[in-house]
């Protein structure tokens, strides 16, 4: 049967055939029928019409300006041909999909099943709605479910945001998406290469699923599990991940981050690195801002700076780092460390820290140290490290132990306060407060402010013999890690075991004077000079105490010395 000429006819069989295709089971009348219920494809128009019978029932072809429709679906097409038993089709030329909310999709050719409202889309495909439009050569969309699906390549824009994948998956319901096979997605902002993830056209976010990178300016992500909301620019990741950030790079079981607002928390097997200042945290917990350059640090955290071929390792309960100011104010960076201390601290101990620690940096020549000259707090800006509680520190040159401090890379001075003890090969140092001077990773020179006392043993351990050295100020030089000399001073007194030029000992050499200058070989005491208001007794060792022999400050803490860098790790 063909078209009948003339308009009046014409009208007349298009109503007749969108009766037929809209109710093609209703039933001759007094027939009996299946209530079973199909959800046909209706032609709603066409210029020209053909149906054949075959064996696969009954195929009707239209031809030119065809529209059809099923449900909420309007389809379009140069030309269709319909199985009215399968209710199945197929469209050829300007195939177009449009569905209530905007959605439209459109092809050269098209398969349709109309029972499972699947169609099948090849050549030149595009599927949009109003947050995204996704292009393909091939795609199976479900016009039920407003979801397409790619195995052969496509490409999905968002704004100014595009995906490119292998596979992928498109909801314009939900917006969702999930895309696998050498993922790509590219923004002025961002760049991220995958093996899978998905992505929602409405709110931005991308979750991983397989090892990803992210790059943006001047930053690059590495993780395999989480969420980045690319609108707000906001990082989940609760795997172990990296993010690289201009010269710093942080690595952690967990990651969270906020680009914009410049923060990161990272927790479980954290490091952290400045690639500048050559320095490495390594910790359970870390707080870091990008903007002010900080880091807070906590679970048996311990800092690691690399001074070439010695590297120094610190560890503490907590550590906070942060660029040096240009010009230091004693006065605001004591009050600022108080409100940076951790909370378990009493007010009053956080004020004899801030003081102790942030105390200025200027100091006369006599304590070796000199002016700060520090930079801005920026990228290249040396920093300061302070260590709060149960500090031990360890190199091949020096191990320590104190209750806090400080580390200022501007003149790589270690300000070791509350019971510091210091091992320089074999020397131990205490006083009130320590101060260790450091260059390209060796001990350069020392300065203890107050109670000052040095001991070293003389002889086998067995012997119990003790040089020992004290007064309230200490000066000393170091070579190679080796202390060359010191000065002691004032109310400066010594013992120390004397020998002849064999090594045998010649007696205790027991002395008191304003000030006492000492040189060592060897590592070992050499001379001793004395100078003003001098009192000194040789006394062989047969007529002396040997227990007795020690000064008011005597300890020595050989036991509690750390004896390697895996014991601050522990």
């Amino acid at each position: 049967m063909s078209l009948l000429s003339g308009d009046h006819t014409k009208y007349l069989s298009l109503v007749f055939l969108f009766f037929v295709f809209l109710f093609p089971d209703v039933p001759v009348l007094g027939q009996e029928t299946d209530t079973a219920k199909k959800v046909n494809v209706v032609i709603k128009d066409s210029k020209d019409f053909i149906s054949t019978e075959t064996d696969s029932g009954t195929i009707q072809k239209f031809i030119g300006d065809v529209i059809m429709q099923q449900d909420e679906s309007t389809m379009y097409c140069d030309s269709a041909f319909l199985n009215t038993k399968t209710n199945n089709l197929e469209a050829f030329g300007h195939v177009k999909i449009q569905q209530t909310g905007g959605t439209q999709a459109s092809s050269d050719y098209m398969r349709y099943m109309g029972n499972a409202k699947l169609a099948y889309l090849s050549g030149n495909v595009t599927l949009l709605d109003t947050k995204g439009t996704l292009k393909c050569e091939e795609l199976t969309y479900n016009t039920g479910t407003k979801t397409g699906v790619y195995t052969h390549g496509g490409n999905l824009q968002n704004d100014s945001t595009n995906v490119k994948s292998q596979t992928g998956t498109y909801n314009s319901n939900t917006k969702d998406s999930r895309f696998g096979g050498n993922v790509v997605i590219t923004d002025p902002r961002y760049h991220i290469v995958s093996e899978d993830l998905s992505y929602n056209t409405d709110t931005k976010i991308v979750e991983f699923f397989a090892a990803s990178v992210i790059t943006s300016d001047k930053s690059l992500m590495h993780t395999s599990c989480g969420t980045f909301d690319s609108k707000n620019e906001i990082g989940h990741f609760p795997c172990h991940s990296f993010v690289w950030n201009e010269d710093q790079y942080l690595e952690g079981d967990t990651i969270n981050y906020s680009k914009i607002k410049g923060t990161g928390v990272a927790d479980g097997h954290v490091i952290s690195i400045d690639t500048t200042q050559h320095t490495t945290m390594y910790c359970g917990h870390a707080d870091y801002n990008r903007r002010s350059r900080t880091l807070w640090a906590t679970i048996k955290p311990v800092l690691k700076q690399i001074n070439n071929k010695d590297s120094l390792f610190i560890r503490a309960d907590t550590f906070y780092s942060a660029p040096i100011p240009k010009k230091t104010d004693s006065a605001k960076e004591a009050k600022r460390a108080e409100k940076t201390m951790p909370v378990k601290d009493t007010k009053s101990r956080r004020k004899k820290i801030s003081k102790e620690v942030f105390a200025s940096t200027v100091i006369t020549h006599e304590t070796v140290v000199e002016n700060d000259t520090s930079d801005k707090a920026d990228s290249t800006a040396p920093r300061y490290f302070i260590g709060y509680h149960h500090v031990k520190i360890f190199s091949d040159s020096l191990q320590g132990l104190c209750d806090s401090i400080s580390y200022t890379q501007s003149d790589s001075i270690l300000r070791m306060i509350y019971k510091p003890v210091a091992w320089s090969r074999r020397s131990q140092i205490t006083g009130d407060t320590i101060l260790l001077k450091m260059d390209s990773g060796k001990l350069k020179r020392m300065y203890v402010p107050n109670n000052a006392y040095v001991v070293s043993q003389s002889g086998p351990e067995k012997a119990q013999l003790f040089d020992q050295i004290q007064g309230k100020k200490l000066i000393g030089n170091f070579k190679n890690n080796a202390i060359v000399d010191m000065k002691v001073f004032p109310e400066a007194e010594c013992i120390y075991y004397s020998k002849d030029e064999k090594g045998a000992y010649l007696g205790v050499n027991q002395g008191t004077s304003d000030t006492l200058h000492i040189l060592f070989n060897d590592q070992k005491i050499d001379r001793i000079y004395f100078i003003h208001d001098v009192h000194q007794t040789l006394s062989p060792l047969d007529k002396v105490n040997i227990g007795e022999m020690k000064l008011s400050r005597f300890h020595w803490l050989e036991e509690e010395r750390p004896k390697s860098r895996e014991e601050l790790f522990k």
